[in-house]
């Protein structure tokens, strides 16, 4: 695998969700980008520096510090939609090649070049209204949903550095067989999948307590 292109947001008007701002307008930068844990949800922090989240409800904090979709899941759209897609148009903040990002693991972690940073991979992205308002596609969250690529949020495990050409290892593949397509399915057309998600320790605590209480009422 390797990175493209790596992109950072800046601040755009939000009409979708009545909020000053929103950082989904990622754009791909030069030179090395810092990367680190950003710390809990709620701040607004994110994991590349220069970066930010402006719904702090929803997005940001560790399980969301970066997030990866892949050119060539880009491209599979591109040709349905008719239009170009710009590395960074779904707000990715790493846009790979070579790696089906769909199918990692959820715990498997990527060491990004030699000395740059560790990530984890932790939960797939559930699409918003401020993505469908961006894209600004009739039917997109239905789309993307049924679609299944959503691509996955990472976590900072170790910080470093990263660039636009750096290659990407995975070097840990947890013993289960969650990936990030599966527990997006799960998580939102196919109830019946998240039994296998308890396999997932990886996920995201309050992602992991949903799906107990979830499973909890329907075993009464």
């Amino acid at each position: 695998m390797k990175l493209l292109s790596v992109n950072v947001g800046r601040p755009t008007p939000n009409p979708w969700k009545k909020l000053a701002a929103t950082g989904i307008d990622k754009r791909p930068v030069e030179g090395k980008v810092a990367v680190r844990a950003p710390g809990p949800k709620g701040t607004g922090a994110v994991g590349l520096a220069g970066d930010r989240a402006y719904d702090v409800k929803h997005h940001g904090g560790d399980d969301q510090a970066v997030y990866a979709y892949a050119r060539e899941d880009l491209d599979r759209w591109e040709r349905e939609l008719g239009r170009s897609l710009g590395n960074g148009a779904f707000g990715e903040n790493l846009t790979t090649t070579g790696y089906d990002v769909n199918s990692a693991l959820i715990g498997e972690r990527w060491k990004v070049g030699a000395a740059g940073p560790l990530l984890e991979v932790s939960c797939p992205r559930i699409p918003c209204v401020t993505f469908a308002g961006w894209l600004d596609e009739h039917g997109w969250i239905r789309r993307f949903t049924a679609r299944a690529l959503p691509g996955p949020y990472l976590r900072v495990i170790e910080p470093g550095e990263l660039a636009a050409g750096d290659r990407v290892e995975v070097t840990y593949r947890p013993a289960h067989e969650v990936t990030v397509e599966l527990a997006f399915r799960a998580m939102t057309t196919e109830s019946e999948l998240l039994p296998l998600l308890l396999a997932a320790e990886a996920l995201p605590a309050k992602d992991l307590r949903k799906i107990g209480e979830r499973l909890a009422r329907n075993d009464r």
